[in-house]
């Protein structure tokens, strides 16, 4: 209950904190002043348009607009919440005046230009995807083999069926033999899913496709994910496993579902149908618990759900909260990779963070 009630507050007070910092540097009449922190607002609570699936009943082009001004805001404010802190501790230890920080358009042309700059970058940043390549040996592997591995797409009213489609002829163009997705291919809601029959652009994937759900096909509701699931032609591993060629792929359900089964369930149901020689390849969403896979002897494990904060500093915060946030790990003999995701939540901003497909090369 208690950090129910943070998240609502804290918010609040950050928008009142940047609102009077606002008020106090705009050499504006209080008319315009008031207008300004009313659209600084009113942009932030269009999120809740979103995440109460408001959006469901607007026109595609609104709904689009809505849903991606107000999760771009929650960014933009936290951004303008650092900047008035640096401001105000400089103003503390006398480096900054005090009037610099009162009616003064040199100083909000500043912040403007400083933000527009930052954002127009991190804009950038998100929509070049950065190629990640792995190489792995094992006995376990006859022959060579390429897998094209992905998470946290995504898909809905920002990450439509156009960016999709360049995503796809990415992915086809390593040529795999195998592609993996662990989890989150849906964002919030059907809707848009539906509208632009996304799960074609699937059918144009070279390979065949193995994934596991994320906590947002949960949240735009299972039974409708596991449907487009099955019309994309994905083979879903919830709790199971299924052997190819020399590998047997086990995928999680989400750690949202609260009976899910143990890893080590999932592993004693599916020894009796696997050879003892497979390379072991676990997808599950959310790398928690990382020690389960090795007890288990998985050979590989594949996350997502981080997005490694998604911009700085929450990056420091995922890396506070779980053992590995981003990038190659290992345990004991177990690999594990935790990606920072193709796609996105909210608004397309990578700051100090990167959008990745992965390619892992696995060698005899």
């Amino acid at each position: 209950m208690m950090w129910m009630l943070a998240f609502t507050l804290l918010p609040l007070m950050a928008i009142a904190y940047i609102s009077w910092h606002v008020w106090c540097l705009l050499p504006l009449s209080w008319i315009w002043k008031t207008l300004a922190i009313m659209l600084m607002v009113g942009s932030f609570l269009l999120m809740f348009a979103g995440i109460f699936r408001s959006t469901d009943k607007m026109p595609m082009p609104l709904a689009t607009a809505v849903y991606e001004i107000g999760t771009s805001s929650i960014f933009i404010l936290l951004y303008l919440f650092m900047l008035f802190v640096v401001l105000d501790l400089g103003r503390l230890v006398h480096l900054i005046s005090r009037t610099l920080l009162y009616n003064n358009w040199w100083v909000t042309g500043g912040i403007a230009f400083f933000m527009i700059a930052l954002f127009v970058y991190g804009h950038l940043h998100y929509k070049h995807k950065v190629r990640e390549e792995l190489t792995l040996k094992s006995e376990k592997v006859s022959k060579p083999v390429k897998l094209v591995m992905v998470s946290d797409l995504h898909l809905g009213y920002h990450n439509q069926r156009e960016e999709f489609h360049r995503w796809v002829d990415l992915i086809n163009a390593e040529k795999p033999d195998l592609i993996l997705i662990a989890g989150d291919i849906i964002d919030g809601s059907m809707r848009p899913l539906k509208d632009q029959k996304m799960y074609e652009e699937f059918h144009r994937l070279s390979a065949p496709i193995y994934a596991c759900l994320g906590n947002h096909e949960y949240y735009s509701g299972e039974p409708d994910a596991q449907q487009f699931y099955r019309d994309a032609n994905i083979h879903l591993l919830q709790d199971s496993a299924t052997v190819v060629g020399d590998f047997c792929i086990i995928g999680r359900d989400d750690r949202t579902n609260i009976h899910r089964k143990s890893l080590g369930k999932i592993m004693e149901e599916s020894s009796l149908h696997t050879p003892h020689s497979s390379f072991l390849i676990l997808l599950d969403h959310q790398p928690y618990h990382l020690e389960q896979a090795e007890r288990q002897h998985i050979d590989f494990q594949f996350s997502g759900h981080t997005h490694h904060g998604q911009v700085w500093p929450i990056s420091w915060i995922t890396e506070s909260i779980y053992e590995c946030a981003f990038g190659a790990h290992k345990r004991g003999h177990t690999n594990y990779y935790v990606s920072s995701g193709l796609g996105i939540w909210g608004g397309k901003f990578r700051i100090g963070t990167r959008s990745e497909y992965v390619v892992l090369n696995l060698q005899r």
